[in-house]
């Protein structure tokens, strides 16, 4: 996934890279995204009405809006964030990714402006939105990382992000389950890195911003992924600047 240059993981870029074909395919290897996405989905637009006053009932909450995409895979949230009317930019550390997410968004008629590379592809840019969606617990230096996405904020502007907490249900879920069955392609976490809300809340506020928003994203078989008061295996978190 993406990160500043300095935090960027190889085998990392490497491992999501070789997914990057069949990143689009819901059945494929990032089918555990694809059931994802319309639960962050719905959190983010909340989030987005809630900041600017938007209609939640309109199409378009983002027009006029710059957004990034930090860790951006195959754009599987950067379409969406077009859809919703803002001007895009998805980053990601592997080359592969960035070629399926542009091809993508190509044959869907949306102008994306994808970058290979870390933070550092939008030096001196800030946006409206920037999002950061299970990718901090792939990098090397997360506090750095959060610092960087901070840099990239502009004042008034408003950041999402999400990632596993570090709990035995995240360990059982995420890695003895998901990826024992395969599930999630062996290899994808790294329990040790992931991090709790407070952990993620300390880095966000040593960079200037605040924290706004702590919601769990839980999952039953009955149900799916829902969202909840529970942090115990994944959650989001808004962040402003105060």
């Amino acid at each position: 996934m993406v990160s500043a240059s300095s935090t960027i993981v190889a085998r990392e870029a490497a491992h999501f890279g070789r997914m990057a074909a069949d990143w689009w395919d819901p059945k494929g290897s990032s089918a555990m995204l694809h059931r994802l996405n319309p639960i962050r989905l719905g959190y983010l637009r909340r989030a987005v009405d809630a900041h600017w006053g938007s209609d939640p009932a309109g199409f378009a909450p983002l027009a006029g809006k710059r957004a990034l995409d930090v860790g951006c895979g195959a754009g599987l949230l950067a379409e969406p964030l077009a859809r919703l009317g803002a001007s895009v930019t998805g980053i990601d550390a592997a080359p592969e990714n960035i070629e399926v997410a542009a091809a993508h968004a190509a044959g869907a008629g949306l102008s994306i402006d994808y970058r290979a590379g870390g933070i550092e592809a939008v030096a001196g840019e800030t946006f409206d939105l920037v999002t950061s969606l299970e990718v901090i617990e792939h990098v090397a230096d997360p506090a750095g990382f959060v610092r960087g996405l901070a840099g990239a904020l502009a004042p008034g502007g408003l950041m999402i992000l999400s990632t596993p907490n570090r709990t035995p249900l995240s360990r059982l879920a995420l890695i003895t389950l998901a990826e024992g069955t395969g599930a999630i392609p062996k290899g994808t976490h790294d329990w040790e890195r992931f991090l709790t809300p407070e952990e993620l809340t300390v880095l966000v506020d040593s960079a200037g911003l605040s924290v706004r928003d702590v919601t769990g994203l839980t999952f039953s078989p009955a149900s799916g992924f829902t969202l909840g008061e529970s942090t115990a295996l994944d959650y989001l978190m808004t962040i402003r600047r105060p």
